[in-house]
């Protein structure tokens, strides 16, 4: 598709601004996976930079925003409140996790993220947020904002995985995707 980086075809029947951003999100998913590729579970718990994250742990930490999305948005819950103790190790692929299991976690909660979007009436309602530390007064933000929210949350990580991924073993996600392209100038490598 025209505007994307990678070969995306949506698993739901949208049109219009739906369609525009789950085509942009699943292409943002797509090139967070070219990320892994090929990475044992040790390399994707690997921390090649002075940040604390790895490859492993942002998958499961958008797997699991994912999730947390859908059910916000599908729950509509003027009471929720953001769990703080499951955000302990949410940036943490922990021993006993595998690589595998999230990127097959990532697909399903994606899938069903996206049918939540599908089904929604209007892209206009308004959907109350849990509150939490940084955010103590309730919010209700349109679901428009909530997705477009989760795709820019899922872009920023996409580049901290190529970082991380570049810093592991050179590989970068353009060149990845591109294969032999020439890039004329270095650019993609």
């Amino acid at each position: 598709m025209a505007g994307t980086y990678t070969s995306v075809t949506l698993s739901v029947p949208v049109t219009g601004e739906k369609a525009d951003i789950l085509t942009l999100l699943a292409d943002q998913r797509a090139l967070l996976k070219v990320t892994a590729r090929g990475l044992t579970d040790a390399q994707s718990r690997t921390r090649s930079t002075v940040s604390g994250l790895t490859i492993g742990g942002l998958i499961k930490h958008l797997a699991r925003g994912e999730r947390e999305h859908a059910a916000t948005i599908r729950e509509r819950d003027e009471n929720a409140e953001f769990d703080m103790d499951a955000a302990v190790d949410a940036y943490a692929l922990n021993e006993g996790e595998t690589l595998s299991d999230w990127l097959d976690e990532y697909d399903r909660a994606a899938a069903d993220y996206d049918r939540v979007i599908a089904e929604v009436e209007s892209l206009d309602d308004l959907i109350p947020q849990p509150t939490a530390p940084w955010q103590p007064e309730r919010e209700w933000w349109s679901v428009r904002k909530m997705a477009l929210h989760l795709l820019r949350e899922t872009a920023h990580h996409c580049g901290h995985a190529d970082i991380i991924r570049e810093a592991l073993d050179g590989q970068s996600t353009m060149a990845a995707i591109s294969g032999d392209m020439d890039w004329g100038d270095g650019l993609g490598e």
